[in-house]
Formats: structure tokens, sequence, C-alpha cells
């Protein structure tokens, strides 16, 4: 792609995106995303009703009277968008591929960390780690993030969401909001590393999907192209034992998505390429 055509292309989605995160999401990330913890501000002279436990006893030992600690939330987050960019992201039936999607959602929440202050960091993945960008905060980050997303060619089609999570455990030592966007339709192997990167970090799991993955249409014989694995097989959509296999396949899938990351106590947000993903995204943190 050409320099003047990306610059385009990312300025469309820094429009469309930025004023999704100023005037929707930020105050909904604001208030479902905790900080770190509480840390010290001040100190102030007691008063009544106040919690005599907060009592700071150096303080009041040498004014002679009682002096409370007093805390404030620590606000300052670390955002890290984990993306899958394998080949089955490359596939759309209406107006956007998966991919396009996902980088519209990428960029909408990254602008939503940066009016909260916060910093953001990318990993791009397939069945390997494609590119690591640390967090940062500010704009120029941020716009950078979105050229990557855009332009950005893997190395490899195929999908391990296991090795990516294992990744986000060796870089991230304190704990992050995560965002992992992906189809989750190629890879099941990954219960236990979640169960692990969940423990530490706030882990959310999009998943954006075409309504044409649900069901396999009854055209006939078809040449189907794997995109992850790039074999071509010639299969009979006509039957009806081939179309119920499929759906079950696909149907486990998401099923298998949905429970793990329930039971590892992480949260889900299921969200199809011609719908509202700012609905979807909405309705989940006001459920948080």
């Amino acid at each position: 792609m050409e320099t003047k055509d990306l610059l385009k292309k990312v300025r469309k989605i820094e429009i469309k995106t930025r004023r999704l995160s100023d005037h929707i999401f930020s105050g909904e990330y604001h208030t479902s995303f905790k900080g770190r913890g509480m840390t010290f501000s001040e100190v102030r002279q007691y008063q009544f009703g106040d919690d005599v436990r907060a009592i700071d006893w150096n303080v009041t030992a040498r004014y002679n009277e009682p002096y409370i600690k007093v805390f404030e939330e620590e606000r300052e987050l670390t955002m890290m968008l984990m993306v899958d960019i394998s080949g089955s992201e490359s596939f759309g039936t209406k107006n956007q591929l998966k991919s396009e999607i996902v980088t519209e959602i990428a960029a909408t929440m990254a602008f939503s960390a940066t009016q909260n202050n916060d910093k953001i960091g990318l990993i791009l993945f397939s069945d390997e780690i494609e590119l690591y960008i640390p967090p940062k905060k500010g704009k120029s980050h941020v716009l950078r993030i979105i050229r990557e997303l855009i332009e950005f060619k893997p190395k490899s089609n195929k999908t391990n969401i296991s090795q990516a999570l294992k990744f986000l455990s060796s870089v991230m030592k304190k704990k992050a909001i995560v965002f992992f966007i992906s189809d989750f339709i190629t890879d099941d192997n990954y219960e236990h590393t979640l169960k692990i990167a969940g423990k530490k970090h706030d882990i959310t799991g999009i998943r954006v999907y075409d309504i044409r993955e649900e069901k396999m249409p009854n055209v006939g014989m078809v040449n189907m192209l794997d995109a992850e694995s790039g074999e071509t097989l010639l299969v009979n959509t006509g039957s009806k034992s081939v179309r119920l296999s499929y759906e079950k396949y696909y149907r486990d899938k998401v099923d298998f998505f949905k429970e793990t990351f329930s039971k590892c106590g992480s949260g889900t947000v299921n969200t199809r390429v011609d719908e509202s993903y700012v609905t979807k995204l909405l309705g989940y943190f006001k459920s948080r």
C-alpha cells in the first residue's frame, strides 16, 4: 500500500473511532475498569465518622491531635490489545472483512484509553508473535498502532491463542486491561494459559464473526479454501450430514470460547461483522 493511501486509511479510521471514543466510550471505559489499587494521597485532621483504622499514629503523636491517612484510586492503567491476524480474519461476506472491524474496535479502545491517560500496547499474533509494540501514551503512539493494524502482513496464516497468552504473561509483569480480539474458530487449546493470564490481568475476549460462518449454504459441490492451511477441498454442500457436521464444529468452537472465558473469570463480547460493535461494547461496559 502506498504511503498516501495508507495515511488516508489511517485518517479515516481515526476520525470515525476517535468520535466514538470521545463521545461514547471514554466515560464507560473509565467507570468499567479500575486502577491498580489505592495509593496514599495526604493526611488530614480526623473528622467525626472517619474510620479509626485510617488514623496515622505518627502524625497524631507529633501534633497531639488525631490525623488520618487519605487514599485515592490509582487510575492510570495499561491496556494491551491482542489482535489475531491469521488467515481466517481475511473473510467477510457483507460490507467489511472481519479484519477491518477488528481494526476499528482496536482503534476505538485505544483512543478510549488515551482519553483516560492510560498506556496502550499491541500484540499482533498468528501461530507466532508477529509484532509487539510496548505500552506507551499519546496520540502519535495510537496512530502507529492503527497503521500496523492496517498494513502489517503476517508471516503465518495459522492461529495459536495459547502462544499469544504465554507471550502476554512473559512481557506484562503488572496488571493490564487486555482486549483479546479474534474469531476464536480455529483454535481451542488455550484454557490452561488463559487461566494463568486471567489471574493477573483483566481479560476480555472479543469474538468478531461473519454470518456466513455459522451455517454452510446448500450450493452443491464447491471447492473451498482453508485460509489458514492453504488447502483446497472439494465439499458436497448438498449433503445434509456435511452441513450439520460443519454447524456442530462451529458451534462447539463458539461454546468453548464462551465457557472457557467464563470459567477463567474473563469477559466476552460477540459481535457480527454486519452488527453495531458500538452497541455490543457499550452493553458489555455497562454490565460490568
